[in-house]
């Protein structure tokens, strides 16, 4: 210890001796318990949102497409511009949807579904869903002559409406005909040919996917509603999708998967921004602590000062001594919290530990993810609200006149 820099050596002299000064002592610890808590907790909570936006972020990127155009008046021929929006930059895939609602009914229950008419082997290129298939497969809604037109629904839908691979369920969609009695929906049997799982209940429970000749049929229409893109990045499909207007013409209007969960990424944000705050008021709480031991030590320590500064030390070698006394408070917990919440969020993430209401929050638990910026950002605040903490009472000793402490000891 006798290497250590002379401002250094007495910080830590007065932090380890603990004899007369055990009140001090006490406020000390309980300020670098407050400096632990806060860091781990807020680490803890900062990985929890960004996991919860992360999670939601990919499996809604993955059971959707990244860009959605729509043309006023409809495509009419829409091959042609799956092949102009493939030729366009950054533009990985596109394929034709038709989007309704239905009802569909199972050998067990009946329940509401949104039907999507695709091409599937398109459709792989700008969702996931192929990969998220539990059984079947896409392909096999390709109509066939003489047998039922095939149906994909999700796996949660399955269970609830009693109806699996092989069963034929009742769907009953928007498209239909005139009759003396008004308008009547359109009807048909179809065959499950697939089950999928994105992960996502909303998607799992909700939607069905037909072929997309079957899909016309049934709406009663040959134009189809969107065109879907995938994009190579889908961070910048907000701009490629502004570039469509401009770079095909301004009967098409593109949305990209941002916009339409705009007011859900939106409230995440904010919510993970008020977390952060009121999380981050404990370190400030500790931070109080800090400034109250340091007043209490330059108290208790007059004479210590007093005496420091007739051998020559200077003021500002005795503000040194009670900033460093501070900084080593706010380092040391900073240090335990940062690494306890790290084993923490390893923890609750590796077990998946942290169940949520999956019709609710739309997956089974919340993962946690802490991001490098996130953390160095809570590490260094710690460390500059610890030392702002010090500024007042290493002053305070600073100032302090020698004759006046001297003078009734």
């Amino acid at each position: 210890m006798n290497s250590l820099p002379f401002e250094l050596f007495v910080a830590v002299r007065y932090l380890l001796a603990r004899r007369k000064q055990a009140f001090i002592s006490l406020i000390s610890l309980i300020s670098t318990l407050g400096v632990t808590v806060g860091v781990m907790a807020l680490l803890i909570a900062l990985a929890l949102m960004t996991g919860l936006q992360g999670e939601l972020r990919d499996r809604i990127v993955g059971s959707s497409a990244h860009i959605f155009v729509r043309k006023v008046g409809g495509y009419g021929n829409y091959t042609q511009d799956l092949e102009r929006f493939r030729k366009m930059p950054h533009v990985l895939g596109a394929a034709p949807s038709i989007n309704t609602l239905g009802m569909i009914g199972g050998a067990s229950a009946t329940g509401f579904v949104k039907i999507k008419g695709i091409v599937p082997e398109l459709e792989a290129q700008v969702t996931e869903v192929e990969k998220a298939m539990k059984s079947g497969s896409l392909d096999a809604l390709a109509p066939v002559e003489g047998e039922l037109p095939g149906i994909v629904i999700g796996q949660e839908l399955a269970t609830s409406i009693g109806s699996f691979v092989g069963d034929r369920v009742q769907l009953t969609g928007e498209g239909g005909s005139l009759s003396p009695m008004g308008p009547m929906p359109s009807r048909r049997v179809f065959r499950v040919v697939g089950l999928f799982s994105l992960g996502l209940y909303e998607f799992d429970q909700g939607y069905a996917f037909v072929h997309l000749d079957t899909a016309r049929r049934m709406a009663r229409h040959d134009s189809i509603d969107f065109i879907e893109l995938r994009v190579d990045d889908m961070f910048a499909a907000g701009p490629i999708a502004d570039d469509i207007s401009n770079a095909v013409g301004d009967q098409y209007m593109a949305q990209d998967w941002s916009d339409l969960n705009k007011s859900l990424f939106s409230a995440l944000a904010l919510e993970k921004l008020a977390i952060s705050i009121t999380i981050g008021l404990i370190v400030m709480v500790a931070a109080l602590n800090i400034v109250a031991s340091l007043v209490l030590l330059v108290m208790e320590k007059s004479r210590d000062i007093a005496i420091l500064k007739t051998m020559g030390s200077s003021a500002a070698s005795i503000r040194r001594i009670f900033m460093l006394q501070g900084l080593v408070i706010g380092l040391i917990g900073t240090t335990v919290g940062a690494i306890a919440g790290l084993v923490v969020i390893y923890v609750v993430d590796r077990y998946e530990l942290v169940r949520v209401p999956l019709d609710v929050y739309q997956i089974s638990h919340v993962p946690f993810r802490l991001e490098l910026f996130d953390f160095l950002v809570v590490i260094a605040s710690a460390i500059v609200i610890c030392f702002v903490a010090t500024i007042y009472p290493s002053r305070q000793a600073a100032k302090l006149d020698p004759a006046q402490a001297l003078r009734y000891q």
